[in-house]
This record gives structure tokens, C-alpha cells and sequence, in this order.
């Protein structure tokens, strides 16, 4: 009995902890604090990478407004083309300005210090993909809430759906499944398509006679095949990282420039390549 009475507060104190375990498991799927990693910059290189990446955007806001402005106002480039360029910029502003503000102000804090709320990260991811094609991010996101989330850091300087899945303990085969199924579809088509497409291009200018026609032909085509080699490149790079861990650091570099470099490339070629915008800006 007195070994019973003297052991009896470790007893009780140890069962409490067990309890408060088993209570903090049960509520791990109402977690909604994430933190983020960020990018892992040396404090030394910190600053530097802070004013190319805001000057980097500050550029992307200018270049991209301008061009949007520009053909919002000028009634003479209301036309086809320009309206394309003009629906180009304003996806580019939207996407990035999701993205880098949060970026810029993340890097100035400590990592402890980078936390988003869970439905704020759902909300950056699904704006994230929509920036690249919309259908697919309504289904992934109907995908990405029914998970429970057992871990509360994410290994990305951003949040977007691979991220999100990383944060579940639960089998996430079904929503892998999809979002490869999705991107090879979606890669498949897109380069179908482009194949298809400078085919008949190619072979309208060999049969035809005029080297106007086919100069004018040949300057938009190789303007619009730059701009999406580049973003296929990009995405493709992002893709094919996630499925490697151990090159996160890579990773993070080139989400980020996924979307600074074609916003910021976009309006610089479309803008050259168009006389009637040139000549407009200069």
C-alpha cells in the first residue's frame, strides 16, 4: 500500500502525459498554423537576393501595366493580338503578385516567424495553379481538403498543391495519380498542338511565294515559340524537382523564377516584336 501511494502521483502523472499525446494526435487535423520554410538564403547573401527579387518584380508590375495600359487605352490595338498581350500581362501581374510580396516579406523574418494559415496556404496554392490553368486547380483542390495534416512545415518557398500534399501522413496515391495524369495530358496537348500547328505553318510558307507574308509569319512564330519554351521549361523543371528531395534548394530557386522570368520576359518580347507597341512606348 505504500509503494502504491508513493508511486501513485508518477503514476498519474505519466497517464496525464499519455492523455495529452493521444489528445494532441487526435487533434493534429485541426492544425492551422503552417509554417513555411522559404528560400535558405546565407544571411550575408540575404539582402542581395531581397533587391533582385524586388526589383526583379517591381520591373515584372512596370513592364507588365504598361503593356495592359497601353492597349486598354489606345483604341487602335484593339485588336486580336494585342488584346492576347494585354490578357498575357495581367495573368503574369496576378500570379506573381499572389506570390513574391509574401516571398520579399518572408525573407526578412526569422524561420520561425513564417507562418500561414492553413485555408491562406489553400488559397495561395489554388491562385498559384490558376495561374498556369484553372481546370486543373479546381479539382485539385477539391482533392487537397479532404486530407487530415499531421505535419506543419512546408519544405517551399510558396505554397502550391505538392507542398500541401507533403503535409498529410494519409496515402496521397490518388491525388499524385491525377496531378501526373493531368500534367503529361496537359504537356501532351499543348506540345501536340504546337507541333500540329508550326507544321502547317512551315509548310503554308514553303508552298507560298511571298517572302513578306513568310517574314511576317516567321517573326511571330519564333516571338511566341521563345515565351513558351521558356514557360514549358520552367514548369517541367518545378515538376520533375518535387519528385527529388534532396534537391530542394534547386527547387525553391526555380519556382521562384518560373514566375519571375516569363513575367518579366513577356512583355519585353511581345513589346519588341510588335512594331505597333514600339513604336506606341517609344
Amino acid at each position: 500500500m505504500e509503494n502504491y501511494m508513493y508511486n501513485s502521483p508518477t503514476l498519474q502523472l505519466q497517464e496525464l502525459r499519455i492523455v495529452r499525446t493521444n489528445k494532441s494526435m487526435q487533434n493534429t487535423n485541426n492544425i492551422f498554423t503552417i509554417q513555411l520554410e522559404g528560400l535558405n538564403v546565407p544571411q550575408e547573401a540575404t539582402y542581395a537576393m531581397f533587391l533582385f527579387l524586388f526589383f526583379s518584380y517591381l520591373f515584372l508590375i512596370v513592364a507588365n501595366v504598361g503593356i495592359a495600359v497601353l492597349v486598354f487605352v489606345d483604341k487602335s490595338l484593339h485588336q486580336p493580338m494585342y488584346i492576347l498581350f494585354c490578357n498575357l500581362s495581367i495573368n503574369d501581374l496576378f500570379g506573381n503578385s499572389i506570390m513574391i510580396p509574401r516571398l520579399l516579406v518572408d525573407m526578412l523574418r526569422p524561420p520561425s516567424e513564417r507562418l500561414i494559415s492553413y485555408y491562406e496556404c489553400v488559397v495561395q496554392a489554388f491562385t498559384t495553379h490558376m495561374f498556369s490553368t484553372t481546370a486543373h486547380t479546381v479539382l485539385m483542390i477539391g482533392l487537397t481538403l479532404r486530407l487530415g495534416r499531421c505535419r506543419t512545415l512546408i519544405k517551399s518557398p510558396y505554397c502550391d498543391s505538392a507542398a500541401l500534399f507533403n503535409l498529410s501522413c494519409e496515402d496521397v496515391f490518388i491525388n499524385n495519380v491525377y496531378g501526373l495524369t493531368f500534367t503529361v495530358l496537359l504537356f501532351t496537348g499543348s506540345i501536340g498542338s504546337m507541333v500540329l500547328t508550326y507544321t502547317k505553318i512551315t509548310v503554308v510558307c514553303l508552298t507560298t511565294k511571298n517572302k513578306s507574308l513568310n517574314n511576317k509569319a516567321l517573326k511571330t512564330c519564333s516571338t511566341h515559340l521563345v515565351v513558351y519554351l521558356i514557360f514549358l521549361f520552367s514548369g517541367m523543371s518545378i515538376i520533375t524537382l518535387h519528385r527529388f528531395p534532396e534537391y530542394s534548394g534547386s527547387r525553391k530557386i526555380v519556382a521562384v523564377l518560373y514566375h519571375i522570368i516569363p513575367g518579366s520576359l513577356n512583355p519585353i518580347i511581345y513589346g519588341m516584336q510588335s512594331k505597333e507597341i514600339y513604336q506606341k512606348l517609344s
